[in-house]
């Protein structure tokens, strides 16, 4: 897991649009439900986490609340990158209930899903412990979210790929195809982009060497058996920083670390997640 104190998540302004857009399409014109509560009613409520997880989200699950209900109290027991155990409360809120029960839906949403993508991460990131290999995530995020995904990402121990097609360049196959070639693709990229980081994808150790002698600052080998790595390793000999790519899951990820690559890059952190069981539970004060 991460060290909660050295995260450091997106910019507010963006968590509140994150929370303005889920308020938008799940308050819409208002909360009728909310409406049965007396408005000056006050209360408490207990977060509970069900099972084992790795807390992310708290500044979204915060901004929910907090844009309903300004005053409103949150007292966190964990913090972000930190495990949290099954029937632990990890936070307790006291506030105007109308606005507790009204934003609860969204920020528990935040607070699930991105507690998945760090729980998840967190898995990975053991699985590869003692190799040195650092465990990167992909694209494949949830729109209008990658951000977040990608803080919670950190929150679980692993790293950040490219955060969109802007701050890097991965050359894959059909870059390659339409340049004319591994080599006429960099110098294009080099000419274009000189100071961006500059990766291609390979599919073959004749392409690996292709990649070498044109001079990228990574590779990505591309649905390479482990045997296939270890050759690529001896072959890059340390000259460029290697990654791996594809049938990528936690049955396969120790053996394909022990090949010696610099870092291994999974779609699952973000593509596949299962939300963390988060109960809520509200308590009128007299």
């Amino acid at each position: 897991m991460a060290d909660a104190l050295a995260l450091d998540p997106p910019d507010p302004q963006l968590i509140d649009a994150d929370v303005e857009r889920a308020f938008a399409e799940d308050l819409g014109t208002g909360d009728a439900t909310a409406d049965l509560l007396p408005a000056d009613a006050q209360a408490h409520a207990a977060l509970t986490c069900r099972e084992d997880a790795v807390l992310a989200g708290t500044p979204w699950f915060d901004a929910c609340f907090r844009r309903l209900d300004p005053q409103v109290r949150i007292e966190w027991n964990a913090r972000d990158g930190q495990p949290v155990a099954a029937g632990s409360v990890i936070c307790r809120l006291h506030g105007r209930a109308r606005a507790l029960v009204s934003a609860e839906r969204s920020a528990l949403n935040f607070l699930q899903l991105l507690s998945g993508t760090a729980t998840v991460t967190a898995a990975y990131v053991a699985a590869v412990a003692g190799t040195g290999v650092r465990v990167l995530d992909t694209r494949k995020t949830v729109p209008g979210l990658r951000l977040a995904q990608k803080y919670a990402v950190r929150c679980g121990g692993g790293h950040n790929h490219r955060i969109g097609l802007y701050d890097a360049i991965l050359v894959k196959e059909n870059h390659i195809a339409a340049a004319g070639g591994i080599a006429p693709a960099v110098a294009a990229a080099r000419r274009l982009h000189p100071t961006l980081l500059l990766e291609i994808e390979v599919e073959s150790l004749d392409e690996l060497r292709q990649a070498l002698a044109a001079g990228v600052d990574r590779i990505m080998l591309d649905n390479f058996t482990p045997p296939t790595m270890a050759e690529a390793v001896a072959i890059a000999a340390g000259r460029v920083d290697l990654e791996i790519s594809g049938n990528v899951d936690l049955a396969t990820i120790g053996e394909y670390a022990r090949t010696g690559v610099d870092f291994i890059s999974v779609g699952a952190l973000t593509k596949h997640v299962r939300a963390v069981d988060l109960s809520l539970r509200l308590e009128l004060v007299a």
